[in-house]
């Protein structure tokens, strides 16, 4: 089964919560082992800690945008999915991608209405944590990932790519959390041509207890030149709870800052951790 299928099968994700149902509600998390699940989700900000050597890690989830442009309502729902595993201790590969996904878009002076359905592309990439957090210092990681053209042709980027992301994460009096993540993008414009972008993204975050996290973050998830897409700037919140040690749910918002981001996202998540 490939990677863009598994995040596609219902029944797949049934089963795997079926079989966490011992660790929901009504199961101690005190008497679990300490190696709680820490996840890249649902902020824009990638975690700097990795899942641990031989552990595998599924972050799955819905995601949808809403946008107005050009004299159309666009409507994009899709799975985005990424898979963890621990290779070594500070080491972990990576596999991700934006699952099935369905496009809708809606022409307000005629009334038609298009529709489009397939496979986003996949990326395989590695994460390393390269330091832990001591005094000011902040524990960082760092991630490589590589985009491979494989979705169906109305979703595939035109050709391959990649990026480089550095993760910063303090943390900070009162149960408050910052992370800081800069990086560069290499990848095509509609035209074929190469060019560079930049990531940059910093998130807020807050511990209400052991179960509960909420988050608020600012994200430049795309700083490029107007010929290449220009930049995309939203501003989200959203939150993280705990079920078990090895089980999260969670759900953020979205609202662009400019007009080439989606007006509005929405996502609501499943992680689990073996």
């Amino acid at each position: 089964m490939t990677i863009k299928n598994f995040a596609t099968v219902p029944g797949l994700l049934s089963v795997l919560t079926a079989l966490m149902l011992p660790m929901l509600p009504g199961s101690a998390i005190a008497g679990e082992d300490d190696d709680a699940i820490v996840t890249d989700r649902p902020d824009f900000v990638e975690s700097s800690d990795v899942v641990g050597k031989g552990r595998f890690q599924i972050e799955t989830s819905v995601a949808v945008e809403r946008d107005k442009s050009n004299g159309f309502k666009l409507r994009t729902v899709s799975t985005p999915t990424l898979l963890r595993l621990g290779i070594a201790e500070d080491w972990e590969l990576r596999v991700e991608t934006d699952g099935r996904m369905r496009a809708t878009a809606d022409n307000q002076a005629s009334g038609q209405r298009l529709r489009e359905s397939g496979y986003a592309d996949t990326a395989v990439g590695v994460k390393w944590h390269a330091l832990d957090e001591e005094g000011a210092r902040p524990s960082v990681g760092v991630l490589a990932h590589w985009d491979l053209d494989t979705g169906s042709a109305p979703f595939r980027a035109p050709g391959k790519g990649g990026s480089l992301r550095v993760v910063a994460e303090w943390e900070l009096p009162a149960d408050m959390s910052l992370g800081v993540m800069p990086g560069v993008v290499r990848q095509r414009n509609d035209d074929g041509q190469r060019f560079t972008s930049g990531i940059f993204a910093v998130v807020l975050g807050k511990e209400w207890n052991d179960r509960l996290r909420t988050f608020v973050e600012y994200s430049a998830q795309q700083v490029a030149h107007a010929r290449d897409g220009g930049s995309i700037n939203t501003v989200d919140v959203g939150a993280a709870w705990l079920l078990s040690k090895s089980v999260q749910v969670d759900t953020a918002v979205a609202r662009a800052l400019n007009k080439n981001a989606p007006d509005w996202s929405w996502t609501v998540g499943l992680s689990l951790k073996f």
